[in-house]
């Protein structure tokens, strides 16, 4: 369990091919606090620590995984959003966010706004996952407020503070994106389609 707020940006420093499985090597300033079989978030998805060696850590996204997100696409260098599990205990600073990802969604709209961004993210609404307006949505792993919401669209707006010390930053109209709708809402969504 998570609470969608970045702890830190890591970097991918090594991919390898394993079957179907996709092995990534991770770099980080908290990799020595880790321990193996600990779940990190990374981009939003939540893995297992396999191995650790100094500031780099190893994780697994198995095919299932990279079906449903976009983690098979991470290249050496690229920037990950890392967030470790919740305590039990204190603040939950953003909302509740399970590490699950739901499906990906592109990015059609990038607009500076005169102390935020703006971004629009289009998502196949088949899949039946909703958003409402000022309601949640996990981005990339971030927890975020939906401004405006359509049927297969949504907008969020970053502040300066999150845009800095996320990946967010490197978003760009046709950027990809994992996704994780809230929670309360996929289970509201269900029982009324029942």
């Amino acid at each position: 369990m998570f609470t969608g707020i970045i702890e830190e940006i890591g970097h991918v420093v090594r991919v390898e091919r394993e079957g179907a499985n996709l092995q990534l090597y991770v770099k980080c300033s908290f990799a020595n606090e880790l321990k193996v079989d600990q779940s990190v978030a990374h981009n939003g998805v939540c893995l297992t620590v396999v191995a650790i060696e100094g500031d780099t850590y190893q994780v697994t996204a198995i095919a299932e995984t990279l079906r449903k997100t976009h983690l098979g696409d991470l290249q050496v260098g690229d920037e990950v959003n890392l967030e470790r599990g919740m305590l039990l205990g204190t603040r939950l600073d953003g909302h509740i966010v399970q590490g699950h990802i739901d499906q990906i969604g592109t990015c059609v709209a990038v607009k500076e706004e005169g102390g935020s961004t703006r971004f629009t993210f289009t998502y196949d609404p088949s899949l039946g996952n909703v958003v409402i307006e000022k309601g949640s949505v996990t981005v990339n792993g971030v927890s975020l407020t939906v401004v405006d919401a359509g049927k297969d669209c949504f907008s969020i707006a970053v502040i300066p503070y999150t845009l800095t010390h996320t990946n967010l930053h490197n978003l760009k109209v046709g950027s990809v994106v994992n996704l994780e709708f809230d929670v309360i809402g996929k289970y509201v969504a269900r029982l009324v389609s029942h």
